[in-house]
């Protein structure tokens, strides 16, 4: 059986205080917290703006040895320059990550793309081209990427198809195109204000278990209003784990 890494999409979010972390916990200890919890966590604050290297030092002092950060790909590589000219821009990301490189932290680098970004091959084949080295996964959002040339593209790099979990959004695939995949819970369809009801995250769990037979998984929960996120991967996590029952 393959590793199955779950956590959530960021860990500092205001209405976690009282519901995942102790009330009177200082806000500077909470990814502490959360690694008690979970083995990994994706970063989305650095698709906003780069991180600097000390944020990213912090990020490898406040965890454990073998814990893992995903990290979202800056918005300025995917929705601005829409993976053209690609080459310096992912060598200055890299350069602010090179603390978790270093510490052994660094896990998957998630490339999310616009929801009018629609198809286009030639893009998609200069990008794979200047990837280093290391687990790349795309996460596309128009329907017309879901092809069979896009997937073996893909494939012929080892790079994951994202699955981002969202019932707006059906035409999501489940394929892989990689040796590992990489899943992102956007919203419940069944739960209210998208926390992902009981027989979801059941569904999800016999889903991922099929999967870890020959695939290494990464999983996170992006519904993190409410504490909804949280309380959603400890609870499939729960249903993954060997000894439940």
């Amino acid at each position: 059986m393959k590793r199955v890494r779950l956590g959530c999409s960021g860990w500092n979010y205001d209405d976690w205080r009282g519901r995942f972390y102790p009330q009177r916990e200082p806000r500077r200890r909470w990814l502490e917290l959360y690694a008690v919890k979970f083995d990994t966590v994706e970063v989305n604050a650095t698709f906003y703006r780069l991180p600097t290297r000390n944020a990213t030092a912090g990020w490898a002092s406040q965890t454990p040895d073998g814990f893992t950060v995903a990290v979202k790909a800056s918005r300025y590589l995917t929705h601005v320059k829409r993976l053209t000219g690609a080459r310096e821009g992912i060598k200055l990301f890299y350069d602010r990550l090179e603390p978790l490189i270093e510490a052994g932290r660094l896990g998957p680098l998630l490339w999310q793309l616009p929801e009018n970004f629609h198809r286009d091959d030639e893009r998609l084949s200069e990008w794979l081209a200047v990837l280093p080295d290391g687990l790349h996964t795309i996460e596309f959002r128009h329907p017309s990427w879901f092809v069979k040339p896009v997937l073996d593209a893909l494939r012929s790099h080892n790079v994951a198809l994202t699955v981002g979990d969202h019932p707006k959004r059906p035409f999501q695939s489940l394929e892989a195109t990689a040796s590992w995949r990489y899943v992102r819970f956007h919203y419940g369809a069944r739960g209210r204000g998208g926390n992902y009801s009981a027989t979801e995250l059941e569904h999800w769990a016999r889903r991922i278990a099929a999967w870890r037979r020959s695939h290494e998984v990464y999983a996170y929960f992006n519904n993190d209003w409410r504490g909804y996120a949280p309380a959603n991967a400890l609870t499939l996590k729960r249903h993954l784990s060997p000894t439940r029952g």
